[in-house]
């Protein structure tokens, strides 16, 4: 009965019942690996060893998926993902997969999108292990909690500028066309607008009530002209309760991910995502004087610092501050007010 080491990870072998088992500890430290060790040789001890089970990760990616279409809206999502760890994977077993092939995939991922789209790519497989130690289909140390995530500058978002969205709509289908200029009018996230119903739109007031089902509170955003108009054409050509529809389904958008990618390499835009309209929507009125509070509620959120990060101005509006504070002093010198 030993420890060893395969690259970084320390390994445990010892005898059950007369059988040889050999284990992933899951952990480069080797005093966690000895503590592990003593667990393990403790159950086998009380009789209570389970055989390690040899799934492999797209085998219990087929089973997730399952779960993840009754329990979760964002499956597609959690589909599109599990196709780029099972190349890079293969029939790799579940506990083969240790802290250095997590890295590996890090690193080849970073190559082709971003740090934000590689974090929660490594969190979904995070979040497999945990189902996986949770249903039995894996023993030891989630291999992912040894992994460092990107860091992910918060700070810098992502807007669209009037040309880049003209140039977007013009490579999108007639439906994303009006999704994307909804979303630029509304600042609703993608998942509520694919959740709008009918009963949330009032055309004659000219707004929407839409459940947030982020924080589950209860919206009221102003149509504009431009949003106005997407909502009436829908409106004349309605087919279900849903205020956007699958032209092919006569049901509710499932996912709206892949159609806008296509549309963006076409207009050769990067780093544009559903919520780049969120963010595009925020700072222009930000940039127009809108003040925070107002921002605040009109995107949804519980607290004012949620929405700070779009307290940004332009140099232009920079510089009319100044010239006003100018202003108001030689205003004061000339009417003889004086400090």
């Amino acid at each position: 009965m030993a420890l060893y080491q395969r690259g970084r990870i320390w390994y445990a072998d010892y005898y059950v019942q007369g059988k040889r088992v050999q284990i992933s500890t899951g952990t480069a430290n080797e005093r966690k690996a000895q503590k592990f060790f003593a667990l393990r040789l403790a159950e086998a001890d009380r009789g209570e060893y389970v055989k390690p089970r040899k799934v492999p990760l797209s085998e219990f990616g087929e089973q997730y998926l399952a779960f993840a279409k009754v329990n979760k809206r964002s499956w597609v999502r959690d589909k599109q993902i599990l196709v780029h760890l099972n190349e890079f994977f293969g029939s790799a077993l579940l506990r083969d997969i240790g802290p250095l092939q997590v890295e590996q995939y890090k690193q080849a991922r970073i190559k082709r999108v971003s740090p934000a789209t590689v974090n929660r790519e490594v969190a979904l497989l995070r979040h497999l292990f945990n189902l996986a130690a949770k249903w039995g289909s894996f023993q030891g140390k989630n291999p992912v909690l040894l992994v460092k995530f990107f860091d992910e500058d918060n700070d810098v978002l992502r807007v669209l500028s009037p040309e880049e969205q003209e140039r977007l709509l013009q490579h999108c289908a007639p439906y994303l066309q009006d999704l994307i200029v909804f979303a630029v009018n509304t600042g609703l996230r993608a998942g509520d607008i694919l959740n709008l119903t009918w009963e949330e739109v009032d055309l004659e007031q000219g707004i929407v009530n839409p459940k947030v089902r982020k924080n589950r509170r209860q919206l009221e955003v102003p149509l504009n002209d431009d949003a106005e108009r997407v909502v009436r054409a829908w409106w004349g050509i309605r087919k279900c309760g849903y205020v956007f529809y699958n032209p092919e389904t006569g049901d509710r958008f499932k996912d709206l991910w892949l159609g806008l990618k296509k549309a963006c390499r076409k207009a050769g835009l990067e780093d544009v995502n559903w919520h780049t309209f969120r963010h595009t929507f925020a700072s222009r009125l930000n940039r127009n004087g809108t003040d925070l509070v107002t921002i605040k509620e009109l995107l949804g959120h519980s607290e004012v610092s949620l929405t700070m990060r779009y307290a940004h101005t332009s140099r232009e509006a920079k510089r009319r501050a100044v010239r006003a504070l100018a202003n108001a002093k030689s205003d004061k010198k000339r009417n003889g007010v004086t400090k």
